[in-house]
Protein backbone atom coordinates (compact mmCIF):
# COMPACT_ATOMS: atom_id res chain seq x y z
CA UNK A 1 0.00 0.00 0.00
CA UNK A 2 2.76 2.39 0.90
CA UNK A 3 4.56 1.48 -2.29
CA UNK A 4 1.44 2.24 -4.35
CA UNK A 5 1.05 5.57 -2.57
CA UNK A 6 4.67 6.44 -3.29
CA UNK A 7 4.32 5.47 -6.93
CA UNK A 8 1.07 7.46 -7.22
CA UNK A 9 2.70 10.46 -5.55
CA UNK A 10 5.58 10.28 -8.01
CA UNK A 11 3.19 10.16 -10.95
CA UNK A 12 1.22 13.14 -9.58
CA UNK A 13 4.44 15.11 -9.14
CA UNK A 14 5.46 14.24 -12.66
CA UNK A 15 2.08 15.34 -14.02
CA UNK A 16 2.30 18.63 -12.06
CA UNK A 17 5.81 19.25 -13.40
CA UNK A 18 4.67 18.50 -16.96
CA UNK A 19 1.67 20.82 -16.55
CA UNK A 20 3.86 23.61 -15.23
CA UNK A 21 6.33 23.12 -18.07
CA UNK A 22 3.55 23.18 -20.66
CA UNK A 23 2.08 26.31 -19.08
CA UNK A 24 5.42 28.11 -19.16
CA UNK A 25 6.00 27.02 -22.76
CA UNK A 26 2.52 28.16 -23.76
CA UNK A 27 3.02 31.51 -22.04
CA UNK A 28 6.40 31.97 -23.75
CA UNK A 29 4.83 31.08 -27.12
CA UNK A 30 1.99 33.56 -26.61
CA UNK A 31 4.40 36.33 -25.59
CA UNK A 32 6.74 35.59 -28.49
CA UNK A 33 3.88 35.61 -30.98
CA UNK A 34 2.47 38.85 -29.55
CA UNK A 35 5.89 40.48 -29.90
CA UNK A 36 6.43 39.27 -33.47
CA UNK A 37 2.99 40.58 -34.49
CA UNK A 38 4.07 44.16 -33.72
CA UNK A 39 5.09 45.72 -37.06
CA UNK A 40 8.34 47.72 -37.17
CA UNK A 41 7.90 51.49 -37.14
CA UNK A 42 9.32 53.58 -39.97
CA UNK A 43 11.26 56.33 -38.17
CA UNK A 44 13.26 57.60 -41.13
CA UNK A 45 11.61 61.02 -41.01
CA UNK A 46 11.09 61.15 -37.25
CA UNK A 47 13.19 62.63 -34.48
CA UNK A 48 14.73 60.42 -31.77
CA UNK A 49 12.45 59.99 -28.75
CA UNK A 50 13.39 61.30 -25.28
CA UNK A 51 15.80 59.25 -23.18
CA UNK A 52 13.21 57.65 -20.92
CA UNK A 53 11.18 56.44 -23.90
CA UNK A 54 14.30 55.35 -25.77
CA UNK A 55 15.45 53.07 -22.93
CA UNK A 56 12.17 51.12 -22.88
CA UNK A 57 11.40 51.44 -26.58
CA UNK A 58 10.82 47.72 -27.31
CA UNK A 59 8.33 47.30 -24.46
CA UNK A 60 6.77 50.65 -25.30
CA UNK A 61 6.22 49.65 -28.92
CA UNK A 62 4.67 46.35 -27.84
CA UNK A 63 2.25 47.94 -25.36
CA UNK A 64 1.32 50.86 -27.63
CA UNK A 65 0.47 48.50 -30.51
CA UNK A 66 -2.18 46.70 -28.45
CA UNK A 67 -3.68 49.78 -26.74
CA UNK A 68 -3.72 52.01 -29.81
CA UNK A 69 -7.26 51.03 -30.82
CA UNK A 70 -8.48 51.34 -27.21
CA UNK A 71 -7.68 55.04 -26.85
CA UNK A 72 -10.76 57.25 -27.19
CA UNK A 73 -10.68 59.77 -30.00
CA UNK A 74 -10.90 62.72 -27.61
CA UNK A 75 -8.00 61.46 -25.48
CA UNK A 76 -5.92 60.90 -28.60
CA UNK A 77 -6.64 64.42 -29.87
CA UNK A 78 -5.74 66.01 -26.52
CA UNK A 79 -2.49 64.06 -26.26
CA UNK A 80 -1.57 64.88 -29.85
CA UNK A 81 -2.16 68.60 -29.25
CA UNK A 82 0.00 68.56 -26.12
CA UNK A 83 2.76 66.58 -27.83
CA UNK A 84 2.66 68.95 -30.80
CA UNK A 85 2.95 71.98 -28.53
CA UNK A 86 5.83 70.31 -26.68
CA UNK A 87 7.66 69.63 -29.95
CA UNK A 88 7.30 65.85 -29.64
CA UNK A 89 4.80 65.11 -32.40
CA UNK A 90 7.62 63.82 -34.63
CA UNK A 91 9.13 61.81 -31.74
CA UNK A 92 6.34 59.80 -30.14
CA UNK A 93 2.69 59.09 -30.91
CA UNK A 94 -0.18 59.53 -28.41
CA UNK A 95 -0.47 55.76 -27.95
CA UNK A 96 3.27 55.54 -27.26
CA UNK A 97 3.07 58.28 -24.64
CA UNK A 98 0.12 56.51 -22.99
CA UNK A 99 2.06 53.24 -23.05
CA UNK A 100 4.99 55.06 -21.47
CA UNK A 101 2.75 56.13 -18.59
CA UNK A 102 1.58 52.55 -18.10
CA UNK A 103 5.13 51.20 -18.09
CA UNK A 104 6.30 53.90 -15.70
CA UNK A 105 3.40 53.08 -13.36
CA UNK A 106 4.23 49.37 -13.43
CA UNK A 107 7.94 49.97 -12.85
CA UNK A 108 7.25 52.35 -9.94
CA UNK A 109 4.81 49.87 -8.34
CA UNK A 110 7.35 47.01 -8.57
CA UNK A 111 10.09 49.28 -7.21
CA UNK A 112 7.92 50.28 -4.25
CA UNK A 113 7.15 46.60 -3.52
CA UNK A 114 10.85 45.70 -3.71
CA UNK A 115 11.91 48.61 -1.47
CA UNK A 116 9.32 47.74 1.16
CA UNK A 117 10.46 44.12 1.07
CA UNK A 118 14.09 45.18 1.49
CA UNK A 119 13.27 47.30 4.56
CA UNK A 120 11.16 44.50 6.02
CA UNK A 121 13.92 41.93 5.54
CA UNK A 122 16.46 44.23 7.17
CA UNK A 123 14.31 45.11 10.20
CA UNK A 124 11.79 42.34 10.92
CA UNK A 125 13.15 39.25 9.27
CA UNK A 126 10.49 39.19 6.58
CA UNK A 127 7.35 38.83 8.74
CA UNK A 128 6.48 42.36 9.87
CA UNK A 129 4.43 43.82 7.01
CA UNK A 130 1.07 42.53 5.85
CA UNK A 131 0.00 41.95 2.29
CA UNK A 132 -2.39 44.90 2.47
CA UNK A 133 0.51 47.24 3.27
CA UNK A 134 2.43 45.89 0.30
CA UNK A 135 -0.55 46.53 -1.96
CA UNK A 136 -1.06 50.05 -0.62
CA UNK A 137 2.59 51.00 -1.05
CA UNK A 138 2.64 49.50 -4.54
CA UNK A 139 -0.53 51.40 -5.44
CA UNK A 140 1.04 54.67 -4.26
CA UNK A 141 4.16 53.90 -6.27
CA UNK A 142 2.10 53.09 -9.35
CA UNK A 143 0.14 56.33 -8.94
CA UNK A 144 3.37 58.31 -8.79
CA UNK A 145 4.72 56.47 -11.82
CA UNK A 146 1.54 57.21 -13.75
CA UNK A 147 1.69 60.91 -12.85
CA UNK A 148 5.40 61.43 -13.53
CA UNK A 149 5.26 61.48 -17.39
CA UNK A 150 2.39 63.96 -17.21
CA UNK A 151 4.39 66.18 -14.85
CA UNK A 152 7.40 65.92 -17.16
CA UNK A 153 5.31 66.92 -20.17
CA UNK A 154 3.77 69.84 -18.28
CA UNK A 155 7.19 71.12 -17.23
CA UNK A 156 8.44 70.80 -20.79
CA UNK A 157 5.47 72.80 -22.06
CA UNK A 158 6.05 75.51 -19.45
CA UNK A 159 9.78 75.74 -20.26
CA UNK A 160 9.10 75.96 -24.00
CA UNK A 161 6.49 78.66 -23.44
CA UNK A 162 8.88 80.75 -21.34
CA UNK A 163 11.61 80.42 -23.95
CA UNK A 164 9.18 81.24 -26.76
CA UNK A 165 7.88 84.39 -25.09
CA UNK A 166 11.44 85.47 -24.30
CA UNK A 167 12.82 85.15 -27.85
CA UNK A 168 9.73 86.19 -29.85
CA UNK A 169 10.42 89.98 -29.81
CA UNK A 170 14.01 89.42 -30.94
CA UNK A 171 12.98 87.28 -33.90
CA UNK A 172 10.28 89.77 -34.85
CA UNK A 173 12.89 92.56 -34.81
CA UNK A 174 15.13 90.56 -37.17
CA UNK A 175 12.24 89.81 -39.53
CA UNK A 176 11.13 93.45 -39.44
CA UNK A 177 14.62 94.77 -40.21
CA UNK A 178 15.02 92.34 -43.10
CA UNK A 179 11.63 93.26 -44.58
CA UNK A 180 12.34 96.97 -44.24
CA UNK A 181 15.70 96.38 -45.92
CA UNK A 182 13.96 94.99 -49.01
CA UNK A 183 13.68 91.23 -48.45
CA UNK A 184 10.40 89.39 -48.81
CA UNK A 185 8.81 87.49 -45.93
CA UNK A 186 10.41 84.17 -46.81
CA UNK A 187 13.88 85.70 -47.11
CA UNK A 188 13.38 87.53 -43.80
CA UNK A 189 12.45 84.30 -42.03
CA UNK A 190 15.49 82.61 -43.60
CA UNK A 191 17.75 85.32 -42.17
CA UNK A 192 16.04 85.07 -38.79
CA UNK A 193 16.67 81.32 -38.73
CA UNK A 194 20.31 81.82 -39.75
CA UNK A 195 21.09 84.67 -37.32
CA UNK A 196 18.74 83.99 -34.42
CA UNK A 197 19.61 82.05 -31.27
CA UNK A 198 18.87 78.36 -30.97
CA UNK A 199 15.61 77.47 -29.34
CA UNK A 200 11.93 76.72 -29.77
CA UNK A 201 11.14 79.56 -32.16
CA UNK A 202 14.10 78.83 -34.40
CA UNK A 203 13.01 75.20 -34.77
CA UNK A 204 9.44 76.32 -35.47
CA UNK A 205 10.57 78.75 -38.19
CA UNK A 206 12.80 76.07 -39.70
CA UNK A 207 9.78 73.83 -39.95
CA UNK A 208 7.82 76.64 -41.61
CA UNK A 209 10.58 77.07 -44.19
CA UNK A 210 10.67 73.31 -44.76
CA UNK A 211 6.91 73.27 -45.33
CA UNK A 212 7.15 76.14 -47.82
CA UNK A 213 9.97 74.42 -49.73
CA UNK A 214 7.91 71.24 -49.90
CA UNK A 215 5.18 73.08 -51.81
CA UNK A 216 2.87 74.32 -49.07
CA UNK A 217 1.60 77.88 -49.32
CA UNK A 218 3.06 80.46 -46.97
CA UNK A 219 -0.32 81.25 -45.42
CA UNK A 220 -1.00 77.59 -44.67
CA UNK A 221 2.51 77.10 -43.25
CA UNK A 222 2.00 80.10 -40.93
CA UNK A 223 -1.41 78.80 -39.85
CA UNK A 224 0.17 75.44 -39.02
CA UNK A 225 2.81 77.31 -37.02
CA UNK A 226 0.11 79.01 -34.96
CA UNK A 227 -1.67 75.70 -34.38
CA UNK A 228 1.53 73.92 -33.31
CA UNK A 229 2.69 76.54 -30.84
CA UNK A 230 -0.81 77.56 -29.66
CA UNK A 231 0.40 80.88 -28.27
CA UNK A 232 -1.59 84.15 -28.58
CA UNK A 233 1.48 86.15 -29.59
CA UNK A 234 2.32 83.76 -32.44
CA UNK A 235 -1.33 83.60 -33.50
CA UNK A 236 -1.57 87.41 -33.67
CA UNK A 237 1.66 87.62 -35.65
CA UNK A 238 0.65 84.98 -38.21
CA UNK A 239 -2.86 86.39 -38.65
CA UNK A 240 -1.49 89.91 -39.12
CA UNK A 241 1.01 88.74 -41.76
CA UNK A 242 -1.60 86.67 -43.62
CA UNK A 243 -4.12 89.53 -43.58
CA UNK A 244 -1.53 92.09 -44.73
CA UNK A 245 -0.40 89.89 -47.63
CA UNK A 246 -3.98 89.20 -48.65
CA UNK A 247 -4.84 92.92 -48.72
CA UNK A 248 -1.56 93.95 -50.38
CA UNK A 249 -0.38 96.06 -47.45
CA UNK A 250 3.22 96.93 -46.65
CA UNK A 251 4.57 94.33 -44.21
CA UNK A 252 7.11 96.66 -42.58
CA UNK A 253 4.71 98.72 -40.40
CA UNK A 254 2.69 95.62 -39.53
CA UNK A 255 5.74 93.70 -38.37
CA UNK A 256 7.06 96.73 -36.49
CA UNK A 257 3.78 97.04 -34.61
CA UNK A 258 3.82 93.34 -33.79
CA UNK A 259 7.41 93.53 -32.50
CA UNK A 260 6.61 96.56 -30.31
CA UNK A 261 3.51 94.86 -28.93
CA UNK A 262 5.34 91.65 -28.06
CA UNK A 263 8.14 93.62 -26.38
CA UNK A 264 5.61 95.59 -24.33
CA UNK A 265 3.94 92.35 -23.28
CA UNK A 266 7.30 90.94 -22.21
CA UNK A 267 7.96 93.99 -20.02
CA UNK A 268 4.49 93.70 -18.49
CA UNK A 269 5.10 90.04 -17.68
CA UNK A 270 8.41 90.95 -16.04
CA UNK A 271 6.70 93.64 -13.95
CA UNK A 272 4.00 91.18 -12.93
CA UNK A 273 6.58 88.63 -11.79
CA UNK A 274 8.45 91.34 -9.86
CA UNK A 275 5.26 92.35 -8.07
CA UNK A 276 4.43 88.73 -7.27
CA UNK A 277 7.86 88.09 -5.72
CA UNK A 278 7.11 89.64 -2.26
CA UNK A 279 3.90 87.63 -1.97
CA UNK A 280 5.69 84.40 -2.87
CA UNK A 281 8.44 85.15 -0.34
CA UNK A 282 5.95 85.68 2.49
CA UNK A 283 5.49 82.00 3.38
CA UNK A 284 9.25 81.15 3.49
CA UNK A 285 9.81 84.25 5.63
CA UNK A 286 7.12 83.31 8.16
CA UNK A 287 7.81 79.56 8.17
CA UNK A 288 11.63 79.47 8.09
CA UNK A 289 13.45 82.79 8.34
CA UNK A 290 11.50 84.50 11.16
CA UNK A 291 11.71 81.50 13.56
CA UNK A 292 15.47 81.29 13.03
CA UNK A 293 15.82 85.03 13.58
CA UNK A 294 13.78 84.95 16.79
CA UNK A 295 15.77 81.95 17.99
CA UNK A 296 19.08 83.76 17.45
CA UNK A 297 17.82 86.96 19.11
CA UNK A 298 16.00 85.56 22.13
CA UNK A 299 18.09 82.46 22.95
CA UNK A 300 20.84 84.45 24.76
CA UNK A 301 18.23 86.46 26.69
CA UNK A 302 16.39 83.32 27.79
CA UNK A 303 19.61 81.63 28.83
CA UNK A 304 20.63 84.71 30.83
CA UNK A 305 17.33 84.75 32.71
CA UNK A 306 17.56 81.02 33.39
CA UNK A 307 21.10 81.32 34.76
CA UNK A 308 20.14 84.28 36.93
CA UNK A 309 17.53 82.16 38.73
CA UNK A 310 14.41 84.05 37.62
Amino acid sequence: MNRWILESGGEVSLLIAVAIGLSVALLAWVLTRSVTEVPPEDREYKDPPPLGFRVTWILLQWVSFYIDHMLPRRTRAILLARLRKAGLDYCIAPAQFFAGRLLCAGFAALSAWWLLGSFESAQHGGNGVSLGTYLQVSALGGLFGWAYPGIWLRDRLAARRRELLKTLPFYLDIITLCVEAGLNMQGAMTQAVAKGPKGVLREALQRVMRDIRSGQSRAMALRDLALRLDEPGITNFTMAVIQAERMGMNLGPVLRAQADQRRSERFLRAEKLAMEAPVKMLFPLIAFIFPCTFLVLFFPIVMKFMNSGL
